[in-house]
């Protein structure tokens, strides 16, 4: 079909062929420029790298327009196709009337439209040639009905919920999770570690090695809250038990997820990774932020004998990393057009608005571990202060867990970034 409308419509068959030009003149300087798009390789075009884009802009607009025009002169050639296979009437169409009877001279199959009924009608007819038809209706008003003294529309509420823009659980999915029945997770530490092993000659005297231990612990800390509802909305409204059951787990694991990064340490908190006492430390000072978390990666493995396996960073700080650009402007993370890799100097960057901005962490996540007490527990009581003769429920929700790091060594800070 496309063919035809082409032949029978020549203005539709020239705006095709303009387009068709447009295309091969853009395609011909791409192919100049190669998959690297090097504008240096084009020489069909005058000028620098930037009015060689300017022109490549340009042609992209004047395409875009040539087509709009190309898909409009099409809708109007179907238009024409279908009426005139129609006999005139639009498909679609659902007119009231038919024009004259069967027999009759003159008439048609095709249904009389709205605006032809109403200009045979006696509303129009009756006052032809005065200022504007009108048609009047001979009723007794009285009282009118209307939305305030009928019936109101019927609504029904769909029974989605939308969550409170806040922020997501960002780093606990990182951080390895095993259990404790305990109030605090004891452990050992090597803390003196003398290597004094040598060669020795036939008969020599054996050279003395040391080590020490220390005892470290982590204690456990709760965190909980709770919302106070009545027994109305919990008897009368299904879908409320599951919701505050979900954003009440939502919200201790929330806290959770920010204590693990800034949590101070001092009872009942956390002591986050962020204020581990023994953590090393990369300034950023004039070096590019990524060089500076390579630096820290080099600490880590160096210093802190591990593996650096993570990064964790700011939103914001993430941005700046995302956006780099060469001299000439080129994105060193990938275009604008595509998503882009999370990730710096091979190592995945968890972003989390909880850290603090312009401080990145590098680390090797194997040294640390979140010890659950007990998970996230939600109970509902009306034995808080007077809320059984109120008619009121308690609904509350709690954890108990403890934050190791067990080689702070194995953690960088990154300031200044």
């Amino acid at each position: 079909m496309s063919d035809t409308l082409e032949v029978e419509f020549p203005a539709l068959k020239e705006a095709q062929e303009r387009l068709d030009a447009k295309n091969k003149e853009l395609f011909a300087v791409l192919d100049e420029a190669g998959p690297t798009y090097d504008m240096k390789l084009v020489k069909s075009l005058d000028g620098d790298t930037q009015a060689k884009v300017e022109w490549i802009r340009a042609k992209n607009a004047e395409i875009d327009e040539i087509g709009k025009e190309v898909e409009g002169f099409r809708q109007v050639a179907k238009a024409a196709a279908r009426r005139k296979t129609t006999g005139g009437q639009e498909a679609g169409s659902e007119p009231d009337a038919r024009k004259g009877r069967p027999g009759d001279p003159g008439y048609s199959e095709v249904p009389e439209s709205f605006g032809e009924l109403f200009l045979k009608s006696k509303a129009f007819t009756a006052r032809a040639g005065q200022n504007g038809p009108e048609a009047t209706l001979d009723l007794d008003l009285k009282t009118l009905m209307q939305t305030s003294a009928g019936w109101l529309p019927e609504t029904t509420r769909t029974g989605r919920v939308v969550d409170f823009a806040t922020r997501p659980i960002q780093i606990l999915d990182y951080i390895p999770t095993t259990n404790t029945g305990q109030a605090a997770v004891v452990y050992m530490e090597e803390t003196t570690f003398t290597n004094a092993a040598a060669e020795a000659a036939e008969a020599g005297t054996y050279a003395e090695s040391a080590l020490a231990l220390t005892e470290q612990s982590s204690p456990v800390r709760k965190i909980a809250t709770f919302i106070p509802v009545t027994d109305e909305q919990l008897e009368d409204v299904d879908q409320v038990r599951g919701y505050l059951d979900n954003r009440l787990r939502f919200m201790v694991r929330q806290r959770l997820d920010g204590q693990l990064l800034v949590g101070n340490g001092t009872a009942p908190n956390l002591r986050g990774l962020n204020n581990v006492v023994g953590i090393q430390t990369q300034a950023k000072g004039t070096d590019p932020t990524p060089d500076a978390f390579y630096k820290a990666m080099t600490l880590v493995r160096v210093t802190g004998r591990a593996i650096p396996d993570l990064h964790i960073m700011h939103p914001n700080d993430w941005m700046d990393i995302r956006l780099l650009r060469t001299a000439d402007g080129v994105y060193i993370w990938g275009n604008p057009s595509e998503a882009g890799p999370e990730r710096l100097w091979g190592l995945p960057v968890a972003q989390s608005d909880a850290q603090t901005q312009n401080t990145g962490l590098t680390l090797d996540t194997t040294f640390t571990e979140l010890s659950v007490r007990r998970g996230v527990v939600v109970q509902v009581s009306n034995s808080h202060g007077t809320y059984f003769i109120e008619g009121k429920q308690a609904v509350r929700a709690d954890m108990r867990a403890a934050f190791i790091v067990y080689r702070p060594a194995a953690v960088c800070t990154v300031t200044g970034i």
